[in-house]
């Protein structure tokens, strides 16, 4: 619904009419009203780009905040530190009330013998030192990062969550969510945990190239898990630029992205913006999360919520349905593809 304002809304820091435009879903039944836009904070690290530019990144935040945006998500693993600490500086000018923001344990480093660790010790560590780096005294989420990549759900379940319970008792965390690139496994994690998990974050599920996604969406809306769509572009591959080098796909799914996006170049149109758009269309999720590494980025998707496509445009992404994306594609799992970190 737009025209309405948020909960996090602050006269005198927001840009007002943004806000107003802005679509504000409920996330399952957290009782948080986010954004249709949110932030993702991998692209606030060296993961994506080595070279990543600190205070534009800075910058990106404070202006997706004041424009509309309102649920941030972070995690340890992006930048081993980095996405966390950039926000925490961004953050230091924003009045808390403005935003939600939910962090991750279980994923930490690039190396693949010491990258996830799901232990209680591990999961307490790491939820301190977020918060410490973050410069604040609660998060609105905590998530268990990739829970199909744990040894076991029920490790997940018995000794991750726990911990994370302990720190909503505790008034640092408000709710508990899961994360994964497997949609099977988090429908079961969902629903092993009797109530315990608030929201799944899928990513790459919904797109252009693979609809999974859809297989669950009726049990997560059952059981009011609140849904967070996340990867549109792909992890890059959706996109003019095109993907990293660790990008999991095959060859064959890299070359169909590059084809789309000669398509795109040669009609001087940008394929994440089709993309984006694409994506926002799944009903029922409450937001769509990607990376925003800076403020020229930020205004074109937030164009794209807030505008849509052009005529042109929606003629190339009709094509792309018809003659390149023409069936749905997936990359294997996460255990299968963390050897592209190295």
């Amino acid at each position: 619904m737009t025209g309405t304002l948020p909960a996090t809304f602050v006269k005198g820091f927001h840009n007002e009419d943004l806000v107003r435009r802005m679509e504000y879903r409920k996330l399952g039944g957290t009782g948080l009203k986010v954004s249709a836009l949110s932030l993702g904070g991998a692209t606030l690290s060296a993961l994506y780009d080595k070279k990543y530019d600190i205070d534009e990144g800075i910058k990106t935040v404070q202006e997706a905040i004041k424009s509309g945006i309102n649920y941030i998500d972070t995690a340890p693993f992006y930048g081993q530190g980095e996405s966390e600490r950039l926000l925490g500086q961004a953050l230091k000018d924003v009045p808390r009330e403005a935003y939600y923001i939910a962090t991750k344990v279980g994923r930490y480093e690039l190396d693949t013998d010491r990258m996830f660790d799901f232990t209680a010790a591990k999961t307490r560590q790491s939820v301190k030192r977020s918060l410490d780096l973050l410069g604040l005294y609660h998060v609105d989420v905590l998530q268990v990062h990739d829970v199909d990549a744990a040894p076991s759900l029920d490790m997940v379940l018995n000794e991750t969550i726990p911990v994370l319970e302990e720190f909503v008792k505790a008034g640092r965390a408000r709710f508990i969510g899961i994360t994964g690139y497997d949609v099977e496994v988090l429908k079961d994690c969902a629903e092993r945990s009797k109530g315990r998990v608030h929201t799944v974050l899928s990513y790459a599920r919904y797109t252009l190239l693979d609809n999974t996604l859809l297989r669950h969406m009726k049990t997560f809306k059952e059981l009011n898990v609140g849904v967070i769509c996340a990867a549109a572009h792909a992890l890059g591959l959706l996109s003019n630029a095109g993907p990293q080098a660790w990008h999991p796909g095959s060859q064959e799914l890299q070359a169909l992205g590059r084809q789309a996006a000669d398509i795109c170049k040669k009609r001087n149109v940008e394929l994440g913006k089709l993309a984006m758009c694409y994506t926002m269309q799944l009903e029922d999720a409450a937001t769509f999360l990607i990376g925003i590494p800076n403020r020229h980025l930020l205004k074109l998707n937030l164009y794209v919520v807030l505008n849509g496509l052009t005529e042109a445009e929606q003629e190339v992404l009709l094509y792309l349905r018809s003659n390149v994306f023409k069936r749905f594609y997936s990359w294997g799992s996460t255990l299968s593809t963390i050897k592209d970190f190295k």
